[in-house]
């Protein structure tokens, strides 16, 4: 049965699909459908950039992944962007991109996948970041996600919806992962000992 706490919880799903579903209908008649754009040129990744600093600090990297969060306004911003590998932080000013690029980069949710092109640097609080020179828009996220600082906690939901508790649980992904490894090192072992057989093709010659 539902609670109202899930029927409240679904109305505002439901309102911010649609505030999500008119932004992409305006991004489509302004710039384009953002989900034409399959291909982006990265050349880092976030874990790089953080334990590589001292290499790349000043160099322009290419970095891609979900928003997820955003904080600050007027001309300045902070979001971090989550990739694979983890996560790292984006400074954004308007001065930098634009004024039309700003406006449109504000108007982005959390969730939505970007590819950014910057300069690496370490903000005044000693946070390793990417300072925005330029972005693109890579696919809009149409779904919500959930509450920043309660998550997804529902164990139902939780099965039932992998690919979201996949985004908002980093230990999640990173137990699939160890656990797929950890499989394929099984199986090739007992293939290289010949625990298992591989059947040869019959030849009909």
């Amino acid at each position: 049965a539902w609670r109202n706490g899930d029927i409240d919880t679904l109305k505002q799903m439901n309102e911010q699909m649609r505030i999500r579903l008119g932004k992409l209908t305006e991004l489509r008649e302004a710039t384009g459908d953002p989900f034409e754009q399959v291909t982006y040129p990265v050349t880092a990744h976030s874990a790089t950039i953080i334990a590589r600093f001292e290499e790349l600090e000043g160099q322009t990297v290419a970095v891609a992944g979900r928003l997820m969060s955003k904080r600050g306004m007027g001309k300045v911003s902070f979001c971090d962007l989550a990739d694979r590998y983890g996560r790292i932080q984006l400074f954004t000013r308007i001065d930098e991109i634009g004024p039309a690029a700003y406006e449109q980069w504000q108007r982005l949710d959390l969730g939505d996948l970007v590819g950014v092109t910057g300069e690496v640097y370490r903000t005044q609080r000693g946070e390793i970041s990417v300072r925005t020179k330029e972005y693109t828009l890579l696919a809009k996220s149409l779904r919500p996600l959930p509450e920043k600082y309660h998550g997804l906690k529902d164990t139902d939901t939780r099965y039932r919806q992998r690919y979201l508790d996949l985004i908002v649980n980093p230990e999640v992904k990173d137990t699939f992962e160890k656990r797929s490894m950890i499989i394929r090192t099984i199986r090739n072992v007992l293939e290289e000992q010949r625990f298992i057989e591989v059947e040869t093709p019959i030849s009909n010659q």
